[in-house]
């Protein structure tokens, strides 16, 4: 037997990407946030912005929590909206239920519900957290 894999792959120019380098600390978080919002309104995606928002909050604070630097973050405007958090660990995170006592824990369950799709790529410095969502119908 005999099987044939054929890809395409080409490469973005500078303006459908856009990347961060976040300090490890919690308050860094905000402004790469802000500077995500930002880049969706320049790219005529600010209705993705909310959920964007919360998604990379929640991943890039996760990233700062609980794995190792260098956390960085990067959106990919293609024919998906793709955000990627990577970091210095090989840990993978985990999706759990939160019981309703519990202080934490939802984040990553927020994250998968508002993405189309989510993953973990794991590379040789560590891993990628990423999350894809559809972009908007229509003119942008």
């Amino acid at each position: 037997d005999v099987a044939l894999l054929v890809a395409r792959t080409r490469t973005l120019d500078a303006r459908h990407t856009a990347g961060w380098d976040v300090a490890p600390e919690p308050a860094a978080v905000s402004g790469v946030r802000a500077a995500v919002v930002r880049t969706l309104d320049d790219w005529g995606l600010s209705v993705l912005a909310p959920v964007t928002e919360l998604i990379v909050g929640e991943l890039a604070a996760n990233a700062v929590r609980h794995a190792a630097p260098p956390v960085r973050v990067r959106l990919i405007r293609d024919r998906a909206l793709i955000c990627e958090v990577s970091d210095g660990s090989s840990t993978s995170p985990h999706l759990r239920r939160a019981a309703s006592t519990d202080e934490g824990g939802r984040g990553l369950f927020m994250v998968a519900r508002l993405a189309d799709r989510w993953g973990t790529r794991y590379t040789p410095q560590g891993k990628v957290v990423w999350t894809e969502q559809s972009l908007p119908r229509g003119p942008a």
